[in-house]
């Protein structure tokens, strides 16, 4: 069995959490913002007190990565890594689009042969999103999508897909096919790492802690700041 600090930082929401043997017996989420600078160190501190305190040695740091904000992953990911080297522990890499789909699988009665379709928002009309089955097999590669109205079709035209994250929000208006469904609220938190998380280090699928990085999807492209321009 194992204990696994969880990370995500990957949109506007920081979170938090340790599992252990397949139980989360500890969870922080902040919303008031995109402060991880701030934030998640405490958050971090916190964790790793409660786990001290209960003489619960941990095997390994899962961090989302990606895609997702370009300063939230980068944020997460250094911490995760500067744990892992400190405390000589195994780094878990678990995708963002991935972690959005456990809330979903948990809560929602998704019918046989649906697709799930995670969707974080990438400004405009553009989001990262990706396809899965209810095994959380993917469907079709990880993409940052322009959406319009024909940009799932060949897909909806087949069978239900379910739309949901933040990036959801601005499909609801322009793609109105039948087997279009939209799931509210659904965030990608720590606390939905546990599975992922447990699975790949079952498997041994973890990173090589020097040199593993987010999964930025985009080049980061810097801009002038207003007032200087």
């Amino acid at each position: 069995m194992s204990c696994i600090l969880h990370i995500e930082t990957s949109t506007d929401v920081c979170s938090v959490a340790v599992s252990e043997d397949s139980h989360v017996i500890f969870q922080q989420d902040d919303h008031s913002g995109p402060n991880h600078a701030e934030r998640l160190g405490t958050m971090v501190d916190e964790a790793l007190s409660f786990t001290d305190n209960h003489a619960i040695p941990f095997d390994a740091v899962a961090v989302s990565c990606g895609p997702g904000s370009y300063t939230g992953l980068r944020i997460g990911v250094s911490m995760a890594k500067g744990i892992c080297y400190g405390r000589n522990l195994k780094l878990i890499a678990v995708p963002t689009l991935e972690l959005l789909c456990v809330p979903v699988l948990l809560r929602e009665l998704v019918p046989e042969g649906a697709l799930l379709c995670p969707m974080l928002d990438a400004r405009r009309m553009e989001v990262y999103a990706g396809l899965y089955d209810r095994a959380l097999k993917p469907v079709r590669e990880v993409r940052a999508d322009v959406v319009d109205a024909d940009t799932y079709r060949e897909y909806l035209d087949k069978q239900p897909v379910y739309f949901f994250g933040n990036g959801a929000k601005k499909c609801m208006d322009i793609i109105q096919h039948p087997n279009a469904h939209y799931i509210d609220s659904i965030e990608p938190l720590a606390k939905w790492m546990q599975p992922l998380a447990e699975r790949r280090l079952l498997s041994e699928q973890v990173e090589d802690v020097a040199y593993f990085v987010p999964f930025y999807l985009k080049d980061y492209v810097a801009k002038m700041p207003s007032k200087l321009i």
